[in-house]
């Protein structure tokens, strides 16, 4: 796998960015406070159901396909809501893949075509976010590599717990601050496998 360079720090969103990040009736923050929970060994089968469901809708337009976030390390701690990595050609046009992931049970919450064409769909419960990428995009890259660090390196993973717990209860009701609070540590951790800028 290549390994991608370190992610740039964050810059506030323009107007326009906003704008366009936001689709259909979204909230534009969480209604209710950011719980982490202890690891759940139901995670694993819930992206195996979605995993079915996505290949069944999108065929061979799936080119990746993949559990991430916190969902996906035994034993971490994580909001109660998986975080899957879809890979598509062109992540842009929506029309080769949005109507049959809608028709699956996934509504389009987000675009993001100043951040790697990025794309998120949700499910009518929103126990799944289904962020869309094109081949060879940086941030998927750095998704499985933090990925596969914590499942293989338990002090980095009590490590990276434990400041979900601090973020989630300094910020509540914030998902930009919760995230946010948490890139210190996500930055520390890829530099430790080996990401550099």
């Amino acid at each position: 796998m290549r390994i991608p360079p370190l992610p740039a720090p964050a810059a506030p969103l323009t107007p326009g960015q906003m704008k366009l990040r936001t689709v259909g009736d979204r909230p534009s923050e969480v209604t209710k406070p950011i719980t982490v929970s202890a690891y759940d060994p139901e995670w694993p089968h819930m992206y195996a159901r979605e995993e079915t469901r996505i290949r069944a809708a999108l065929g061979d337009r799936v080119i990746a396909l993949d559990h991430v976030g916190s969902t996906a390390v035994p034993d971490l701690p994580a909001k109660d809501r998986l975080d899957i990595d879809l890979i598509v050609a062109d992540p842009a046009d929506e029309n080769a893949y949005v109507p049959d992931l809608t028709a699956a049970g996934y509504t389009l919450r987000t675009r993001e075509p100043h951040w790697y064409e990025h794309r998120c769909l949700w499910t009518d419960s929103h126990d799944v976010n289904l962020h869309v990428f094109g081949p060879d995009c940086d941030e998927y890259l750095r998704h499985l590599i933090l990925r596969d660090w914590l499942r293989t390196h338990p002090a980095a993973r009590d490590r990276y717990a434990a400041q979900k717990y601090e973020a989630a209860a300094a910020h509540p009701l914030s998902m930009a601050n919760y995230v946010g609070s948490k890139a210190a540590v996500i930055v520390d951790i890829l530099k430790r496998a080996g990401l550099r800028d």
